[in-house]
């Protein structure tokens, strides 16, 4: 029986509950779940790649069906390198909605065999991004009950910087 690898990509600046809510309950489907760390072009980051991928690893260490990595590029193209067609995303709101399946259909169309998984967090993360941790913090604000203690540390010596 082939293993069902499942490849979870964003940018995780920072990693949140959220996504460990959806990393979480998306390997108990799954034999196996790759949390990727990308560059996006566009977003100005908090933390480099290996900064992030490195508080990811943190905060999925035990998770024996859990693995970290960084990339670049097209994500057809990783999930390609990967031996996978299935791709995890995140629906906080509706909002989300429109931009992921658009996106969904993109990825299909250059890779035909790919499937996008869609989870909903709880609903107590359905307000929860990196961007509004980032906001929050920029203003001195307590982050703790939204991102793991490390990464409370790690926004803190950022901002001490």
């Amino acid at each position: 029986m082939k293993k069902k690898i499942a490849v979870y990509p964003g940018s995780f600046d920072p990693v949140t509950f959220g996504h460990l809510d959806i990393i979480d309950r998306a390997a108990k489907i799954f034999d196996q779940v790759i949390v990727s760390v990308f560059v996006h072009s566009e977003k100005k980051h908090m933390f480099d790649i290996d900064e992030r991928a490195a508080m990811l690893k943190r905060a999925v260490k035990g998770k024996k069906n859990v693995s970290v990595d960084c990339f670049e590029g097209l994500l057809v193209d990783y999930v390609r390198k990967k031996k996978t067609d299935i791709v995890i995303r995140g629906l906080r709101a509706i909002s989300d909605l429109e931009y992921e399946f658009q996106i969904a259909a993109v990825n299909r169309t250059l890779y035909s065999p790919i499937e996008t998984v869609f989870f909903m967090p709880r609903q107590r993360y359905t307000y929860l991004s990196s961007s509004v941790v980032r906001d929050i913090a920029h203003f001195n604000g307590d982050v703790s009950k939204l991102v793991p203690p490390h990464v409370v540390k790690a926004i803190a010596a950022r901002k001490n910087k």
